[in-house]
């Protein structure tokens, strides 16, 4: 039979020590680029959400403009814009 023995002194201590704190600098550096990355991502929903707004603007007055001559476009539709800006608001509330 083998007999395990573990070393109490400070030498094992000290590699249970920087293992933890090994772990705990990954953590701090995951949570830090959680942070960053979500900041981003809010940063690029409210830039496509003003050249979408922007556009479908500009669409409507062209619209005004033309009449029934100008085609309609997929995505820039009345009900499909109601439909993503209540999803996106859905969104930031449970986020």
């Amino acid at each position: 039979m083998i007999k395990l023995t573990l070393d109490h002194g400070p030498r094992f201590r000290h590699r249970v020590e920087a293992i933890v704190e090994a772990f705990s600098t990954m953590q701090e550096d995951l949570d830090k680029e959680r942070k960053a990355i979500m900041k981003q991502w809010a940063k690029r929903e409210v830039q496509i959400e003003r050249v979408m707004g922007a556009t479908a603007g500009m669409y409507g007055d062209l619209q005004g403009i033309a009449g029934k001559s100008l085609q309609e476009i997929d995505g820039l539709e009345l009900e499909k814009l109601e439909v993503k800006n209540i999803g996106s608001i859905g969104d930031k509330n449970h986020g």
